[in-house]
């Protein structure tokens, strides 16, 4: 089943048994995407449902950080209700080996020899995990890996 056809249908499941956090997330997730469709011009792939998905994620996770920095924990909590359910439409995420092993590949396709070499190493590491890994957490594991 397509993706957006996926999270169409879980709506109407959610709706049915009254869990309104995942109604509520869900109909925010289908605007989103309506939006950047409208955007974009285009229908989207799942591929890219999934960069959107990945965005309101980030999104949910600043959030939870800044409500609790500012002590509203009410909040907080609601927005990793809503994180949870997103989550369901994300690929698997990158286990760290996982991510070090691909990382090391592309320093090896880049031929690049240290930290001046970040931006190339990069540049082919994120295609690959689109999705699947935070792109500063990416950068991290990129650097320790360059500096060795």
């Amino acid at each position: 089943m397509e993706l957006k056809a996926e999270i169409q249908e879980s709506v109407k499941i959610a709706m049915k048994s009254g869990d309104s956090v995942t109604l509520s997330t869900l109909r925010l997730l289908l605007a989103a995407i309506q939006n950047e469709e409208i955007r974009t011009r285009k229908n989207l792939t799942p591929e890219e449902i999934q960069r959107t998905v990945a965005t309101l994620c980030k999104q949910r996770n600043e959030a939870i950080e800044l409500y609790r920095k500012g002590g509203r924990e009410e909040l907080a909590q609601k927005e990793e209700s809503e994180l949870a359910v997103l989550k369901r439409y994300l690929p698997r995420p990158l286990a760290d080996d996982e991510l070090k092993t691909l990382i090391r590949a592309c320093i090896s396709e880049a031929g690049a020899k240290g930290v001046q070499d970040l931006g190339r190493v990069m540049k082919l590491v994120m295609p690959k995990v689109a999705g699947r890994s935070d792109g500063k957490r990416v950068n991290e594991f990129a650097k320790i890996l360059l500096e060795e």
